[in-house]
């Protein structure tokens, strides 16, 4: 089973909210998934409120093989700016 880690949409039209789960690459973009490991949201003005992430649990899925796609990489590598920024 090839797992991806991607966003899955949802809120209202113009509204976006966005979970990143961990889903078998053949599932439907919005469909079933094996894990919520993060969310992201773009209409929300305050910045450290936008993206919220588990860094462990996605780890964890990359060495075992899963493969983020291009959005949720940047994703992941802004919360790891904005961690070590924090420290």
């Amino acid at each position: 089973m090839a797992v991806k880690i991607r966003l899955q949409r949802g809120g209202a039209k113009h509204k976006p909210f966005y979970r990143m789960v961990v889903a078998d690459s053949r599932a439907r973009r919005d469909g079933r998934f094996v894990e919520i490991v993060g969310t992201y949201d773009p209409c929300n003005k305050d910045a450290d409120k936008q993206l919220n992430l588990k860094l462990d649990r996605t780890d964890y899925w990359v060495s075992v093989g899963a493969q983020p796609s291009d959005t949720a990489r940047a994703l992941i590598n802004k919360a790891r700016r904005s961690l070590a920024a924090a420290e």
